[in-house]
């Protein structure tokens, strides 16, 4: 072969991404994924285990048979940093609903305090890297509406003293400054107050999540924040048209302004067939939830597994097809393709969703690294899918907090 030839095949393979041998064996393969996996700093953006913390007798270090998320299965897992969400349901609003909140901080700062070994509070990017370093997890929070904030400014000033990270502008219901994606539009997106709600997040370093909100409210926010959006656990809307997912021109938006999504392991978000099958069965998300929290009252954990006990019965019944942990990958894979490695992280609404075969804990997560890895991503760009975007757009909203303070 001449010369400039073998130059350019040289070239060629040098370009090629890193993909683990297959002749080397399967479990070789997957070992090698797993020390990769292991050595990468793993960041999850939604939780909702905060609600089996506030029932007696609950131990986030002790390993559960049930649930998503203990110490011991994080541990396992290589989950590095998981924010916990504070969450009530946003047809409580007021006063009411700030006492609630407050008592969820609680608990989780509790839960800290009493896992010194194993857990550490954490409120900026540094933080969590020093956590990583010392062999701990870090522990943050999102507060999962913004009925939550009691519509006073101050409140959102008190939220991030506390430590809260990012707040969710909505949830299920609209609350009275901002519209939601499952509630009818009375605000056509964010009233005057809800941007200005936007405006003291920035100012306090708080990241502006977009997930559960009326794609109009996604677009006020966008225009309003000096900082970079995430949607902490929303899937894609080409693969599965929910409207909790985001469009691919939303997701455009995001990433041109350097927003992160976070891709939800619900299996509703996941898989389209999977959607349709349920809301036949079911009904919409709003009637099934409503129905649920009819039995259950404020009881979280009821509600919890009740959504579980209903989706399990549907799936035995053959209601709804099987969904396999694969989709999480593709809806990965959709964002990538579409934007970019740097706008897409995990954000799994363990505890808080019906997840798919084969993601059945946090314990499983090194299957999300080898299938990237199988796939042909490079490093680098998996180390950013699994922490370090949800990093850098943490930095920007600091970034920003220090230039408007």
């Amino acid at each position: 072969m001449p010369r400039t030839a073998l130059v350019l095949a040289a070239a060629v393979c040098l370009a090629l991404p890193v993909v683990p041998d297959a002749r080397s064996g399967p479990d070789a393969v997957a070992e090698r994924a797993r020390q990769f996996h292991f050595s990468s700093l793993v960041v999850d953006t939604h939780d909702d285990t905060t609600q089996r913390m506030l029932s007696p007798g609950f131990d986030l270090g002790a390993r559960h048979t049930d649930g998503h998320v203990d110490i011991p299965r994080m541990r396992e897992g290589g989950l590095d940093a998981l924010f916990l969400s504070i969450w009530i349901d946003s047809r409580t609003q007021g006063p009411s609903a700030v006492q609630k909140a407050l008592a969820q901080i609680d608990a989780i700062r509790e839960a800290v305090r009493t896992h010194p070994k194993d857990l550490v509070l954490a409120r900026t990017a540094d933080e969590v890297r020093r956590a990583h370093a010392e062999q701990k997890i870090a522990v943050l929070m999102g507060v999962e509406g913004g009925h939550m904030i009691g519509n006073d400014l101050r409140m959102v000033r008190i939220l991030g003293a506390l430590g809260v990270r990012y707040l969710t502008l909505s949830h299920f219901y609209n609350d009275e400054w901002a519209d939601s994606s499952t509630d009818k539009p009375v605000h056509n997106g964010l009233t005057t107050f809800g941007k200005n709600v936007v405006r003291e997040l920035n100012r306090q370093g708080i990241l502006v999540d977009i997930s559960h909100v009326s794609d109009k409210t996604f677009a006020d926010a966008l225009e309003v924040s000096r900082a970079p959006l995430i949607a902490s656990h929303s899937s894609v809307r080409a693969i599965s048209d929910h409207v909790r997912n985001m469009s691919d021109e939303m997701i455009r938006a995001l990433a041109a302004k350097g927003g992160v999504i976070h891709i939800n392991y619900e299996k509703s978000y996941l898989d389209q067939a999977y959607k349709t099958a349920y809301e036949k069965a079911a009904g919409g998300v709003v009637a099934s939830i409503d129905a649920i929290f009819k039995d259950c009252g404020d009881d979280t954990e009821c509600v919890a597994h009740e959504i579980a006990a209903r989706e399990r019965r549907l799936t035995e019944s053959g209601a709804v097809p099987r969904v396999s942990w694969e989709r999480i990958v593709e809806h990965i894979d959709h964002v990538v393709k579409l934007v970019g490695p740097d706008h897409v992280g995990l954000g799994s609404d363990f505890d808080g969703a019906n997840t798919p075969e084969g993601m059945d804990d946090c314990s499983m997560l090194p299957k999300v690294t080898e299938a990237l890895l199988r796939r042909g991503y490079k490093e680098d760009d998996v180390q950013k899918i699994l922490g370090g975007n949800t990093l850098r757009v943490l930095e920007a909203a600091e970034r920003v907090s220090r230039e408007m303070q």
